[in-house]
């Protein structure tokens, strides 16, 4: 499965690999989708160009988040937990791949806050992120996806039931 998402702005194209392989002409975004990818489990393969930092990065976050929704199996754990230390970096991530987008939590980047609010919305998970501690930017930036990648893999586990009180929940759209 290729994903492609294109604006006037931004091109996004997600698929599978066999490693994690990422090219948004961001370095440091391009290392911190890495982590997570490698984290997650997932050999992500992102590329990806536009005209904004922002509105490359949202619509990075849009594609990934949506990809990870189609692979989200409907007996997956749903629930992922995982506290990283980074040197004086201490992130914990929470989440539930359920079908309910929401998000709480604040980084030290606006832009960075953004893009896990946006996979949240995207991939219709609750994310919470704590930042318990950190004065490095890189450190806590980088524990925040390497815990939420651990998170997600973790919830993306296939148990063979579907974990939910409801049972399976469908939607039947009719004319």
């Amino acid at each position: 499965m290729t994903l492609v998402r294109q604006t006037t702005e931004t091109r996004v194209e997600v698929a599978l690999g066999t490693t994690p392989t990422i090219a948004t002409g961001k370095p440091f975004f391009d290392h911190m989708l890495t982590a997570f990818a490698t984290y997650a489990g997932l050999p992500l393969v992102v590329t990806a160009r536009g005209d904004l930092t922002h509105h490359l990065m949202e619509d990075v976050a849009l594609t990934v988040g949506a990809f990870v929704r189609k692979l989200t199996p409907a007996t997956a754990a749903r629930y992922g937990e995982r506290t990283l230390p980074m040197d004086d970096a201490l992130v914990q991530a929470v989440i539930d791949v359920g079908g309910r987008p929401y998000f709480v939590g604040k980084l030290p980047s606006a832009l960075y806050t953004h893009w896990f609010r946006s996979f949240a919305t995207a991939s219709e998970s609750t994310l919470h992120l704590r930042v318990l501690r950190g004065a490095d930017r890189h450190h806590v930036l980088e524990a925040a996806f390497k815990a939420t990648g651990l998170a997600l893999r973790q919830a993306l586990r296939d148990d063979g039931v579907v974990f939910s009180t409801k049972g399976r929940v469908t939607l039947t759209e009719t004319p």
